[in-house]
Order: structure tokens, then C-alpha cells, then sequence
């Protein structure tokens, strides 16, 4: 349960990041997912170096990580020639 429970805080984070950062992003399902993963673990991480008490900031900080990623993910794949 807590592996299905991962995936959907993942997919969820991946999809409102891609919802609140404007712009046209051609992803799949999965690749929303993998987003929301490598976001959530990045938010993870920042959230327990800012604080030790992060439980109300697990979600705001996979989204906020999220967002990151999707910012670097059009970084690089902008700067690829077509």
C-alpha cells in the first residue's frame, strides 16, 4: 500500500506542477510520474534540511520540487536542436 500510496502523491505532484507552470509540456502519464517522483524526493530532501518537523509540508514540497524539475527538464530539452 505505501508503493501505490507514492506513486499517486507522485503522479499528483507532476500534474499540478505541470498545471501551474504555463507552457506546452509533450509528456505521457509516465513521464508526469517520474517527474512527481525525482520532485518529491528533491522537495523531501529540501524540506528536512529547512526543518526536522516537515509532516503538514510533504505534499507542498513534492509539488514544490516538482516545479523545479519541470524547470530543468525544459532547460535541457529546450537547448536540444529539434
Amino acid at each position: 500500500m505505501l508503493i501505490v500510496s507514492v506513486l499517486l502523491v507522485g503522479l499528483a505532484a507532476g500534474a499540478l506542477a505541470r498545471f501551474l507552470v504555463p507552457g506546452p509540456d509533450p509528456m505521457g502519464i509516465f513521464a508526469t510520474l517520474g517527474l512527481g517522483l525525482l520532485g518529491s524526493c528533491l522537495g523531501a530532501v529540501a524540506a528536512t534540511v529547512v526543518s526536522e518537523d516537515n509532516d503538514g509540508l510533504s505534499l507542498v514540497s513534492a509539488v514544490i520540487g516538482s516545479i523545479v524539475m519541470l524547470v530543468l527538464f525544459r532547460a535541457v530539452t529546450q537547448r536540444r536542436p529539434v
